[in-house]
């Protein structure tokens, strides 16, 4: 039996405030190799399933359940199961935010505690968190928002393929980590972050490569001779809102062009260039400008 996941188990003994489960020997899906599983085995001869939700059971009976802890901190077990349980992810409602953390709201009586410990980023009431769950040093249930080491690296995409996905962390050294449709472990590299992006965000986004460890990396942008034409529409409506002239050419700082048009300064070069060759601009020593139309 253990912690924390689905499983089946078999009705061992019929007492008046419920009936007591044992191991069924039903082999469990084995889990990966998950971080800070501190015990998820309970080493007990049974568990309860109380009452109110074994009515009709009888010795013998196989009965698919839950285990996790109630709020005395004992082991018991439940037919209602929840949205989330070791090994995978899922996206809980916050229901309530503590000096020690939020609580989440998976299908359970008891909320689920996402320690302030384990937050990426700030949360509050009514708002939906990517989790996953563990066990902490006290064998107890809880959310973590930190899910890199849970994230599966077998993703069924390949180069180009576009994705969704949810920014779970944010590196300044790194980057944008992406949970692509919530379980496979991607990343939008620093220098491919052309805007702001924030915790808990929903990215669309280009397979740029698959990782022979099977993550992903990402791009926000298409492929460079796609992307160009959107970046030279792009760079054109901004000369016109700036009355034709822009103090950028391709000698600009790499981060100043990245803060002012969102784009790196090869894809701002070859933007330029194609309008450059469209004669749709000049590009002089301090800048660039929109060729008057006769």
């Amino acid at each position: 039996m253990e912690l924390g996941r689905v499983q089946t188990l078999q009705v061992e003994e019929i007492k008046e405030h419920g009936v007591y489960l044992i191991d069924s020997a039903e082999t469990l899906p084995d889990l990966p190799d998950l971080p800070r599983i501190e015990d998820r085995r309970l080493d007990i001869p049974h568990i309860l399933l109380p009452k109110n939700q074994s009515q009709g059971l009888k010795a013998g009976d196989k009965v698919t359940v839950f285990l996790y802890k109630d709020s005395g901190d004992r082991p018991i077990a439940t037919t209602t199961l929840p949205l989330l349980e070791l090994g995978k992810t899922a996206e809980l409602e916050v229901t309530q935010t503590t000096k020690i953390g939020a609580f989440l709201s998976w299908g359970l009586v008891k909320d689920l505690l996402l320690p302030f410990k384990e937050q990426t980023h700030p949360l509050r009431e009514g708002e939906t968190v990517l989790v996953a769950l563990y066990i902490d040093k006290s064998s107890r249930l809880c959310a973590t928002m930190k899910l890199y080491p849970y994230l599966r690296t077998d993703s069924p995409y390949q180069k180009d393929d576009r994705v969704t996905g949810r920014v779970y962390e944010i590196s300044r050294n790194f980057g944008v980590f992406v949970a692509v449709d919530n379980r496979f472990s991607a990343l939008i590299p620093q220098k491919e972050v052309f805007f702001p992006m924030m915790g808990g965000q929903l990215v669309e986004a280009r397979v740029a490569n698959v990782l022979e460890d099977g993550k992903l990396t990402l791009s926000v942008r298409d492929k460079a001779y796609v992307q160009m034409d959107s970046d030279s529409k792009l760079i054109y409506s901004a000369l016109q809102g700036a009355g034709g002239y822009l103090p950028y050419h391709d000698k600009s700082n790499a981060e100043d062009i990245k803060a002012r048009f969102g784009m790196g300064k090869n894809a701002f070069k070859r933007a330029i260039g194609h309008l450059y060759k469209d004669k749709q601009i000049t590009i002089e020593a301090d800048g660039i400008r929109l060729v008057e139309k006769k």
